[in-house]
């Protein structure tokens, strides 16, 4: 049997999913001879000390087919994504952010209008602005509409990392999941869902912000569940803590549109990303006032527990997350294939 050539590896859409094969590709590629302890962290960003403080430094990339779907657009997306980073590691004050912007020849430049004054109403909602960016023309069939790539620059006293997680931390999500990928794929392929289901795309600072001061120090670990979804984010917590989680099915918030979707399409919406949600590891004692803090906001009305981070052991491997049906336990993988793709 021939061995393959490591020359003939290609790039494939499952290395863009948030799931395992893109983390493998980033580890075997990008950190390839990286020492850096804060770039191999592999956080939503990195904490550079200045002062008394932490400068948080995030970068994204976005695409989304369409670019306009029912709750947001490609630039409500591209801030909303990278002022998550930055809150997702604590973050929640931004300074500043860049915009580069790809454009495909013969792209209506109406759609561009809609798209900034989309970007500049989310900066509103985050309390901050875009400083400075590029622009680049392409050529037609090069690229498909536009593509958005988003810097950002924020400050915090503690950095919250997602590796971060104990044993016996409650997990919280601070809504309701599936929104964002069902929507964009009601969307795309017009399966009349459009009136029901919409994107949750927000930027998430002040949501998180009002836990952080709720919670303090017993916030442990922070990260949103958008490419992979829950499934993906969680595992990724588990495996860097070192411990196993254990859902709760009957506790997961769904909207009645996502769940009746989910449903319709046969997709699991623990797999689908979220682009105005976060999950959160807090000590149990904290629980109760993390969640009324975040009951209390406007993003966080849905918040819930929906599980526990578990010692590994033998009825839990180390890195598993694993949820509680009711009726029994069942391991929760995530997938290695890209159900969903260019969703953000």
């Amino acid at each position: 049997m021939s061995r393959r050539d490591p020359g003939d590896e290609r790039v494939g859409l499952a290395h863009g999913a948030g799931g395992r094969a893109m983390r493998d590709l980033i580890s075997s590629v990008f950190l390839e001879g990286v020492t850096d302890p804060e770039a191999l962290a592999l956080d939503d960003g990195a904490a550079i000390p200045f002062g008394d403080r932490f400068l948080v430094l995030s970068a994204d990339a976005h695409v989304v087919a369409p670019v306009f779907f029912p709750g947001g657009d490609i630039g409500r997306l591209a801030v909303s994504g990278v002022v998550n980073d930055l809150a997702m590691m604590g973050a929640c004050d931004v300074l500043a952010l860049t915009s580069s912007v790809i454009v495909e020849e013969g792209f209506p430049i109406e759609s561009l209008r809609r798209i900034h004054a989309s970007m500049s109403q989310a900066c509103r909602e985050a309390s901050t602005r875009i400083l400075t960016g590029d622009t680049k023309v392409m050529n037609r069939g090069e690229i498909d509409g536009v593509v958005l790539a988003t810097s950002g620059l924020g400050v915090t006293d503690r950095v919250v990392r997602d590796a971060g997680l104990v044993a016996g931390d409650a997990i919280l999500v601070t809504g309701t999941i599936g929104d964002h990928g069902l929507a964009v794929l009601g969307a795309r392929n017009a399966l009349g869902l459009e009136g029901e289901l919409r994107s949750d795309v927000a930027p998430l600072n002040g949501l998180v912000r009002a836990a952080l001061v709720a919670g303090g120090a017993a916030v442990h670990a922070m990260k949103d569940p958008t490419r992979g979804g829950v499934t993906s984010a969680l595992t990724e917590m588990a495996g860097k803590a070192g411990l196993a989680i254990l859902l709760d099915e009957a506790a997961l918030p769904m909207s009645a549109p996502a769940r009746a979707a989910a449903e319709l399409l046969g997709i699991d919406p623990l797999a689908v990303a979220n682009e105005g949600k976060a999950l959160l590891g807090v000590d149990p004692a904290a629980l109760g006032r993390v969640l009324e803090a975040l009951r209390a906001h406007p993003l966080g009305r849905d918040a819930a527990c929906i599980g526990r981070a578990v010692a590994p052991s033998s009825a839990f491997e180390r890195g598993a997350v694993s949820l509680d049906t009711g009726f029994g336990t069942r391991r929760l993988f995530e997938r290695d294939g890209a159900p969903l793709p260019r969703i953000c």
